[in-house]
């Protein structure tokens, strides 16, 4: 049986998104078409969105405004439209069936910040073209017990050990 799945990279660990880039990376080697949104990155200049522009049939739109205010009891309006435009971003690249992979990086923070309802998330995952897989990335999807019901593949990235423990900041190529 095929069909598009329904896959979350999640846990406390690094590598969520260069898992799901990896996925990318593959998917176009066999001349599919993928869509990246991200829904929290937009201020820093990261690697992949250089890489992004080799490929045709890749689109990446990094669409938050950068990192998210966590300590704020509610969420910046700015944030909540960001993430909304984001969310719409990505259901029309899903229903439009051009891509058969569809990314939806950092949207488990924006459900967990509360910037989206996970509700429209669940909507969007039902009615989603048969053919299409979605990549969701993030920490927290065990928050959603919805979302992982819904999912057909869940991997846990778990830290064990982490450079930032020795002091050693994050570096290009690697981490950004």
């Amino acid at each position: 049986m095929k069909k598009g799945l329904i896959v979350v990279n999640t846990g406390n660990g690094k590598g969520k998104t260069t898992a799901a880039l990896g996925l990318a990376f593959r998917a176009l080697g066999h001349g599919f078409k993928v869509c990246m949104v991200q829904f929290i990155k937009g201020s820093w200049k990261y690697g992949e969105l250089e890489a992004a522009k080799k490929f045709d049939n890749f689109i990446l739109l990094p669409m938050g405004k950068g990192f998210v205010n966590l300590g704020a009891k509610e969420p910046d309006q700015r944030d909540i439209q960001l993430a909304l435009e984001t969310l719409e971003k990505g259901k029309k690249a899903v229903m439009s069936e051009e891509y058969k992979i569809v990314i939806f990086d950092e949207i488990n923070y924006a459900l967990t910040y509360n910037l989206i309802k996970i509700e429209d998330v669940m909507k969007l995952l039902r009615e989603k073209p048969e053919n299409v897989h979605i990549v969701l990335t993030g920490r927290g999807a065990e928050k959603f017990p919805e979302l992982v019901e819904a999912a057909d593949l869940i991997t846990e990235m778990k830290e064990i050990k982490h450079p930032y423990q020795k002091g050693i900041t994050a570096q290009r190529g690697i981490e950004f």
